[in-house]
This record gives C-alpha cells, structure tokens and sequence, in this order.
C-alpha cells in the first residue's frame, strides 16, 4: 500500500446535507463560440476546437449543470474556463481582449441561469492594463465575481514590474479576487515538446510547480500584497502540499538575514495566508492531512467539474476519506466557508 493510501481516513460524511461549494469547477465553452461570435477583423483567426462528443452536458447547458451539481451533493461553484485557458498565450493584444470579452459575454449568460449558485471568473487581459481594468469593471458590473489572469506572464511583464499597479488597486477597489489558474500563460504549455512522452511529468509537476511558486515570490516579495492590503489572490488548480514548505523555507531564510535588507515585507510570508492569498485543491492528500495545521482559513476544496480528473459524481466519498481528520470547524471552512467569505457569496439552502 501506498503511503498516500496509508494516511487516508474513510470516516462517513458529518452529514448527507453538508454544504459544499466548489471553489474551482469549468464550463465546456461551445466549440463554435469564438468562431460564432468574433468581429469580422478577427474572424478567419477565430481559435477553433473539436466539437465534444458525450461528456457532461451541464458543461455548456446551465440548467443541465444544476441537475449534475445537485447528483454531485454541491450547491454553489465558482467557474472557470476550459478552451478559454490556452488564450492567454496569444500574442497580439487586441486578439486576444476580443478573445476574452466573447468568453466573457458567454459566461455572463451562462450564470444569469442561476445567479445565487453560478458565479463565473473573467478571463481579463493584461498587455494593456487601462483595458483589462475597463474589462475588469464590466464583468463586475455584470455579475462575474474575480478576475482571472495569466499566471505565468511574459518574460517582459513579469509580476514584480510596475506594469501592473494600477490593475492591482483596481481589482482591490473592487473587490475582485485575482486567480492564477494552472496551465495559463506563457510558460511550459507554450513549449514545444513539453506534454510530450516522459517529459509531460516533468513539466505536469516540476516545471508547472516553479512557474506558481515564481509568480506567488514576486507577488509577496517585491510588495504588490503590501502596498495593496486588501487585494486577495487566488492559486488555482496547483494543490496545496507546496504552500506551508515554500512559506515557511522563505521565512526561513529572511530570519537569517539572506535578502532581509532588500525585502519589502511587511509580514512574515505565512502571515498573508487567509488574509491575501488563497488555494483550492482536489487531488492532494498529502496536502489534505495537514491542512489543519497551517491552512484551515485559506483553503478551499473543489471538484473540478466537468474535467477528468473531477470527483464527480463521488464528491462526498472522497470528502470523507481524504478530510473526515478535519475538525467540524475547519472542515465547514474548507467546504464552504472559505470560498463564501472570499468571494462575499451569501449561502442558500443545499441542493
């Protein structure tokens, strides 16, 4: 038997009606969408996609996905996109804001179906920042509840330039949490050869981990959490085992003088977990085990609907395996709490 398998724990659910809101699930956008719907200037470069045979319908059909949800035991999900994701590597910017606002215009009325239990994230551009904020304000205006960015930016755009202060107070004004979701931007997916044969592991764990730990260190390191205070980040899809290690080994090294000079923190890295930085898993249980001891108020769980990695529709089963540990409290945080304060979701009766 495995050690991941040693350390699981097969208590039942604390009760059939628990609430759980998925903090990371996706739609299926059409595969048409972007061809449908572009402007005639950007039409013939229109991102195409095979249309999906089977699969889950409620992953582009809202009222469908309330009958999965409700099979699945979740009330709530936070959306994200799926074949919205490899935009993020285009290049031209005006593609890709009209790549986006398409995304966007769609997943505004996919959610309108269910505005108490669907709440979508924006795909929001970021080579022109004054756009990406008007972008930002219109998908708030809208319903869109955060804000998701590439979480691996250009080389010439890296997080800790000032390129993006203005974002940053905006999405704070606004109250927008900011999500960098795995497999965005311009890092190992626009590789050649990098999900191919051996090579994928690499870059599904290695490369994959150094990008979300690359994007986090200039986030905290180079200030934006401090001079931003109320500006919340998402981490998206990366698991969670990474973060207590990572922040504590940071903390570390600032306690023994290394770069303490130069560093513009004005907490110890741990200190900004719950309060500025978030993250959502589903397959980690090693994470899980520990969760208690250093992530209670800052995790949260998901389903990853409709992909196929997702729990569903065996969601409460592996709840209970992997964190019937918890305590009442920190599991009622980690399954709904959480994701409700963050995103300032007022909680309806289970489904």
């Amino acid at each position: 038997m495995s050690a991941i398998a040693t350390m699981s724990n097969t208590a039942e659910p604390t009760g059939q009606k628990e609430m759980l809101i998925s903090a990371d699930s996706h739609v299926h956008e059409p595969h048409d969408l972007w061809v449908k719907r572009l402007p005639d200037a950007f039409r013939d470069r229109a991102p195409t996609f095979p249309e999906r045979a089977g699969g889950h319908p409620g992953g582009y059909d809202p009222h469908k996905r309330l009958e999965e949800m409700s099979t699945d035991g979740v009330s709530l999900e936070v959306l994200y996109a799926t074949r919205g994701m490899p935009l993020f590597r285009i290049l031209e910017p005006a593609f890709q804001e009209a790549c986006f606002r398409i995304f966007n215009d769609w997943l505004i009325e996919y959610c309108q179906v269910a505005p108490n239990r669907l709440f979508g994230i924006a795909l929001i551009p970021l080579y022109d920042v004054e756009h990406g904020i008007q972008e930002l304000e219109r998908c708030r205006t809208a319903g869109l509840r955060g804000a998701m960015i590439w979480q691996n930016p250009p080389e010439n755009l890296p997080f800790r330039s000032d390129h993006y202060e203005r974002f940053w107070a905006a999405a704070q004004d606004m109250e927008m949490p900011v999500s960098l979701h795995i497999l965005t931007g311009h890092g190992y997916m626009a590789r050649a050869g990098a999900r191919e044969g051996i090579e994928h592991v690499r870059s599904s764990v290695n490369t994959k981990l150094n990008e979300v730990m690359d994007s986090l260190y200039d986030l905290m390191f180079y200030g934006a959490l401090d001079r931003y205070p109320r500006l919340k980040v998402v981490l998206v899809e990366n698991e969670i085992g990474w973060i207590p290690w990572t922040l504590q080994q940071w903390d570390f090294y600032l306690s023994k003088g290394r770069g303490k000079e130069e560093s513009k923190l004005e907490r110890r890295p741990p200190e900004y977990l719950a309060d500025q930085l978030f993250a959502t898993f589903f397959n980690d249980p090693l994470g899980m085990r520990y969760l208690e001891t250093w992530g209670g108020d800052a995790c949260m769980w998901s389903n990853d609907f409709p992909h196929g990695n997702s729990t569903w529709p065996h969601s409460r089963e592996v709840i209970a395996e992997h964190l019937g540990h918890l305590s009442p409290e920190v599991r009622t945080k980690v399954l709904s709490g959480n994701v409700s304060r963050l995103y300032n979701i007022r909680v309806p009766e289970p489904l």
